[in-house]
């Protein structure tokens, strides 16, 4: 299954990427992440790896697996039964950006993970593009 969302941000697309790739800043403007803790140092790469703890759910390890600078950042965790992707996907939209954020679950659970949770990971990927919006337009 694939969950998206869309968000038009008032702010260059350097602005939104760094907030993106400091991943342990998300816990102070995205209500969608309690804690989040690095598990090694320097900038965000192929292979670096965090302990993310999110609202209603157990921590998991995301481990990064693609990185494009200033375009696409995606990472992905297993669960029993799951894999989870999540990607952050930035073009330019004028003098500001079109930030894409996007959910795709695979596995023998993916189906029942949709209907039961289907409408809770929409809602949390637009809480989650609000508060990039927010930051970003903040610290422009």
């Amino acid at each position: 299954m694939r969950y998206e969302e869309t968000v038009l941000i008032d702010a260059p697309v350097a602005v939104v990427w760094g907030l993106t790739t400091r991943i342990a800043d998300w816990p102070a403007f995205l209500p969608t992440v309690r804690r989040l803790t690095r598990l090694d140092s320097g900038e965000l790469r192929v292979g670096s790896a965090a302990r993310l703890d999110q609202p209603g759910q157990t921590p998991a390890i995301w481990t990064v697996t693609r990185l494009e600078p200033m375009r696409e950042f995606t990472w992905a965790t297993r669960r029993t039964g799951l894999r989870l992707t999540g990607r952050h996907l930035l073009e330019p939209a004028g003098a500001g950006t079109r930030m894409t954020l996007v959910l795709e679950t695979a596995g023998p659970l993916a189906g029942v993970t949709s209907v039961l949770f289907g409408a809770l990971l929409r809602a949390s990927l637009r809480r989650e593009s609000e508060g990039f919006a927010r930051r970003a337009t903040a610290v422009r």
